[in-house]
């Protein structure tokens, strides 16, 4: 079965506290990533929270790369989604990860919209094994 995208969940733990509460630093990691992944960037959306804390989004042709950070659990929330195969999402994970100083993270990959003879089936027809395949 094929999908429309992949969606890559990373999550960064250990992280430098002090580069999880820069929003500019945020950013430019994550549009660093955006372009080794050779994904086509279209815009950008970044907000500081009070006392601390980053929510972002890099806007690419093939869809987004967000995060949310939380300074003071030394933690950050990765979302990569994609439409295609093309991405090298793989260099943008290490890349952010060795950035933002991760002492651990977990890199989680699903499916989004899966597609069988020509339409978008819905989970709770598929047999119970492809749903987590």
């Amino acid at each position: 079965m094929d999908a429309l995208g992949r969606h890559i969940l990373l999550e960064a733990y250990g992280c430098d506290v002090s580069i999880l509460n820069d929003t500019h630093r945020i950013k430019e990691v994550l549009t660093e990533a955006a372009l080794l992944a050779d994904a086509h960037i279209v815009g950008a959306a970044f907000h500081q929270f009070n006392p601390h804390g980053v929510s972002g989004v890099i806007i690419i042709a093939e869809s987004h790369i967000s995060i949310h950070t939380w300074p003071e659990y030394g933690y950050a929330a990765i979302d990569i989604f994609t439409c295609g195969e093309d991405l090298k999402c793989d260099i943008a994970c290490k890349h952010i990860i060795t950035e933002f100083k991760s002492s651990r993270s977990a890199i989680v990959e699903l499916k989004r919209g899966i597609v069988s003879a020509g339409k978008v089936i819905d989970p709770v027809e598929m047999p119970k094994a492809e749903v987590f395949a």
